[in-house]
């Protein structure tokens, strides 16, 4: 799951899913804004068959969370 969601992120960042790390601050690094987060949001929806709530999305609990939707 964490791969797919590098993926993803990695694609909405214009950059490779290696360089996705968890220590990685896209916010601060300027590889995602409002908009992309966003995009994030729908593409994981899409991906995961889950319904996410912006408001809940730290983005080191985004795997946890997903897991618990699906659960």
């Amino acid at each position: 799951m964490e791969q797919k969601i590098a993926e993803i992120l990695a694609e909405l960042c214009g950059v490779e899913p290696e360089e996705i790390e968890p220590e990685l601050n896209l916010f601060e690094e300027g590889l995602l804004d409002s908009f992309a987060v966003i995009q994030l949001v729908l593409a994981l929806e899409e991906a995961f068959g889950v319904s996410l709530n912006m408001a809940s999305l730290p983005r080191e609990h985004i795997a946890a969370l997903i897991r618990e939707k699906k659960a």
